[in-house]
C-alpha cells in the first residue's frame, strides 16, 4: 500500500511556546522567579521572555473569547501557513485561528487535531530564534490524546514524522515522533490516570539545572505560588515533576541527567 508523501516534509519542529494568563504580571514574577526569565516590555499585551538574551517563549493576556486558549500553548514550524491549515480541516480538525499574519513574526494558525488537541502552527519569517534544550528552555513536547493512531495518522500526513512505538501499544502506547533519527515531539495515549473530563491536550516541559534539582525547582514553584500537581518522582526520560503556575498554566520539568531504567518494557512512567 503506497504511503502519501508527507505534505510539509521540512516543518514539524517545536519553534514557540506561549501561555495565555488571566493575570500575566503574576505569571511573569512566578516564571521570572522559577526560570529566571526576564521579560521584555508588552506589545499589544504580549511579553516575550528571555534567558541568557534567548527567547525562550511569551505570556500574555487572555480575552474573554479566548478561554480556549487558557495555559500553556506549542507552536509547530510550517512553511505554508495557508495548505496547513486547509490539510488540517480537509484532515478532520478545526482551525480555531487564523491564518493571521503577525508583524515581523510570519503567519500563524491555531487548531485542533482531530483527536481534540489544540495547538499553534508558525510559518515564520527567516532570521527566526527560539532557545531549546536547556534549563529553563523547553527540552521536549508531547500530546497527551485518547486516539494515539488517529494523532499518529494526522501529523505524519502533515510532516515527515517517522514514529516510533516505545512501549507495548497497549498498556503503556508511547510514539516519539522522529525526522531523520532526531526526535522532534511525542504522543501518549491517556489512560485512567487522566480523569475523563480532562481533554486531550499538549505537554511542554522545560529543562531543569542538575545542580538545582527537579524537587528543589518544583517546591520554589509551590513557594512562588504555584502548585505542585504532581509529585517529582523517576523516569527513563529523567526525573520529572508536573507543575501549575498561579494563573493555571500546567507544564512538566524534567532533569534528563537523572534517567532511570525502566521496571520493564511496557512501564507508564506516571504510573505509580
Amino acid at each position: 500500500m503506497h504511503t502519501p508523501d508527507p505534505l510539509d516534509p521540512s516543518g514539524g519542529h517545536p519553534c514557540w511556546v506561549d501561555v495565555a494568563s488571566s493575570d500575566p504580571e503574576t505569571c511573569k514574577r512566578f516564571y521570572s522567579g522559577l526560570f529566571g526569565w526576564q521579560f521584555e516590555p508588552e506589545v499589544n499585551g504580549y511579553s516575550t521572555a528571555r534567558l541568557d538574551g534567548e527567547p525562550v517563549g511569551a505570556v500574555y493576556l487572555a480575552q474573554h473569547d479566548q478561554a480556549r486558549f487558557l495555559g500553556w500553548t506549542l507552536y509547530l514550524h510550517v512553511t505554508n501557513s495557508e495548505v496547513a491549515a486547509k490539510y488540517i480541516e480537509a484532515a478532520g480538525g478545526a482551525v480555531l485561528s487564523g491564518p493571521v499574519q503577525v508583524p515581523d513574526m510570519g503567519y500563524l494558525v491555531v487548531a485542533k487535531d482531530p483527536t481534540g488537541g489544540v495547538l499553534g502552527f508558525w510559518e515564520t519569517d527567516l532570521g527566526w530564534h527560539f532557545a531549546t534544550g536547556r534549563p529553563g528552555a523547553l527540552t521536549w513536547a508531547e500530546l497527551n490524546t485518547r486516539d494515539g493512531q488517529r494523532a499518529d495518522a494526522f501529523f505524519a500526513g502533515l510532516f515527515d514524522f517517522r514514529q516510533e512505538q516505545i512501549g507495548d501499544g497497549a498498556a503503556f502506547d508511547y510514539t516519539t515522533w522522529l525526522r531523520n533519527g532526531e526526535p522532534l515531539v511525542g504522543r501518549m495515549r491517556m489512560g485512567a490516570q487522566f480523569p475523563h473530563e480532562v481533554p486531550p491536550h499538549w505537554m511542554v516541559y522545560f529543562g531543569v539545572d542538575p545542580a538545582v534539582g527537579t524537587d528543589a525547582l518544583a517546591l520554589r514553584a509551590a513557594e512562588l505560588g504555584g502548585k505542585i500537581s504532581y509529585e517529582p518522582f523517576d523516569s527513563p526520560f529523567g526525573r520529572l515533576a508536573i507543575l501549575e503556575d498561579p494563573t493555571g498554566g500546567t507544564f512538566t520539568v524534567v532533569d534528563t541527567s537523572r534517567r532511570s531504567e525502566p521496571r520493564s518494557a511496557v512501564d507508564d512512567p506516571y504510573d505509580d
